[in-house]
């Protein structure tokens, strides 16, 4: 060997061994930054009720939900979820924005089939955030968000629309099952759109006005299988190296009751719990497909509801035969969808996260769905400051879905809200009800709810005994924070403090 080579060994080695040293690291900082960043689903089903699966005390001569259970057997089952409101589209702008919808113009009610965008493009939303930390995003499944800036019009680009506020791709109903548009929207436009003229197309089988538009129109009992389809073709066409967020809003189980041939005549509690396991194969579907991709380990999954269940005794509707079959789809909570009692609020809520979450494990902390920005924000590392314009009400729940030992509980106090304005406050065991309506309602509904009223939940969960008259140091304590989270303009400040309400 030459003086000259023996020179130059030592130099290419030390090049060489440098190369690895630098490319280490970003091989390091690759594998940390994907498990920093799991894909996320979140699956909010529509008014499924605290006691409608098997999981939440279902039995299974009523209903069998094995593919939502799946979720609690490999996961984390949460007994003391609950929604912001009482009723669909607030509680679908908390989950995304992480603040109380009646921050808004909307105090009572629920955004109509032609109302505009309810959610500013200015305001950061789960899918923006996840957006802007590298993921591919959809919302697909019932929107009742809105389109556009006044009345929309369908038969014009629906814009702002959910590709504004963070979305890469949409696939929709725009408000609910069996809604007066008939139509699907993908995108920006009506799927199909023919012309701009209005058919008239009379009445839905349930007497609801189409609005007629000139495109083809959902058939309802094919609605869930399209939904998930879409769902599932959009999954598959993700790539590993990039992380994605899939927003899947079923109509199942909102009215009208359509299950599809696939499970009607399944269950033991007709047309309702038929519809119960459409709901349960569309998940189903959805799991599946994550697992033919090999992300089952990477992938956080989240499944909850939107309100509670409607319940009726009376009458001769899916809901009261389902109830005299023995279902009781609220379990033993008073009160249903579009009430300010629990079984308004109170939802299931099940997390898995592999080699993260525990499976089988369950969870009684409070919690609440516009937790969840805050919590995904969390996940991805990118936390939220203490003055930052953001996800006012949203409080990081994470430790609570790891099961990480904590001194405090993960929120300290949660604001609840019916579609007549009614507030109600709860703290630790104590759940404080305003008793009053929104002032701009001019129909005021469920006037029988609408006094003060004081319950511990812990020793009275079926909110049977009004106990405002014997403690009312704790109302005025309750009624004050209620009054100073409506004028401060939000609850969360980032590091949850316990308060002395005993």
């Amino acid at each position: 060997m030459t003086n000259q080579r023996k020179l130059l060994l030592p130099k290419l080695l030390t090049r060489t061994l440098s190369a690895v040293l630098c490319f280490l690291p970003i091989i390091g900082l690759r594998v940390a930054t994907a498990a920093d960043r799991p894909n996320v689903v979140i699956i909010l089903a529509d008014d499924l009720g605290y006691g409608s699966l098997n999981s939440y005390g279902a039995d299974e001569s009523h209903i069998r939900t094995p593919n939502i259970d799946r979720l609690a057997q490999q996961g984390r089952r949460f007994t003391d979820a609950n929604t912001p409101s009482s009723v669909c589209s607030p509680t679908r702008y908390g989950l995304l924005t992480g603040r109380y919808d009646w921050r808004t113009n909307q105090k009572h009610g629920v955004v109509n089939t032609t109302d505009p965008l309810h959610i500013d493009t200015s305001r950061s939303t789960i899918a923006s955030l996840l957006k802007a930390a590298g993921y591919r995003t959809a919302a697909i499944g019932k929107w009742h968000l809105g389109y556009g800036t006044t009345k929309a019009d369908f038969t014009k680009p629906l814009t702002p629309g959910p590709l504004d506020i963070g979305f890469d791709y949409h696939f929709a109903v725009p408000q609910n099952h069996g809604d007066a548009s008939g139509i699907y929207v993908r995108n920006r436009q009506v799927v199909g759109l023919r012309s701009d003229r209005n058919l008239h197309v009379g009445k839905s089988p349930y007497g609801r006005d189409f609005i007629g538009i000139d495109a083809p129109q959902r058939v309802d009992e094919d609605v869930m299988d399209e939904l998930t389809t879409d769902a599932v073709t959009w999954l598959e066409k993700q790539t590993a190296d990039t992380p994605f967020f899939l927003y899947f809003a079923p109509v199942a189980i909102h009215f009208p009751y359509t299950p599809s041939d696939k499970t009607k005549g399944e269950s033991g509690t007709g047309l309702y719990g038929d519809w119960i396991h459409e709901l349960d194969l569309s998940v189903g579907r959805i799991l599946d497909a994550i697992d033919r991709m090999k992300a089952t380990d990477q992938t956080l999954v989240i499944f909850t509801s939107d309100n509670g269940g409607v319940l009726m005794t009376e009458g001769t509707r899916p809901e009261a035969e389902a109830y005299r079959a023995g279902l009781r789809c609220n379990g033993h909570l008073r009160g249903r969808k579009h009430s300010i009692y629990e079984g308004g609020f109170r939802v299931p809520f099940l997390v898995r996260w592999p080699g993260h979450v525990q499976p089988g494990t369950v969870c009684d902390d409070t919690i609440n769905l516009v937790d969840i920005y805050a919590t995904l924000a969390a996940v991805i590392d990118q936390p939220l400051r203490p003055d930052e314009d953001a996800a006012e009400d949203s409080f990081n729940v994470l430790p609570a879905m790891l099961g990480t030992p904590k001194e405090e509980p993960p929120r300290p106090s949660m604001i609840v809200h019916s579609p007549n304005g009614n507030f109600a406050i709860r703290r630790g065991p104590w759940k404080y009800i305003e008793g009053k309506s929104s002032p701009t309602l001019k129909r005021v509904p469920r006037r029988d709810e609408l006094h003060a009223q004081l319950f511990n939940l812990q020793d009275d969960p079926g909110e049977k005994h009004n106990v405002i008259n014997k403690h009312p140091d704790v109302v005025n304590r309750l009624a004050s924070l209620l009054e100073q989270q409506r004028t401060d303009g939000r609850s969360s400040t980032r590091t949850p403090q316990r308060e002395n309400i005993k």
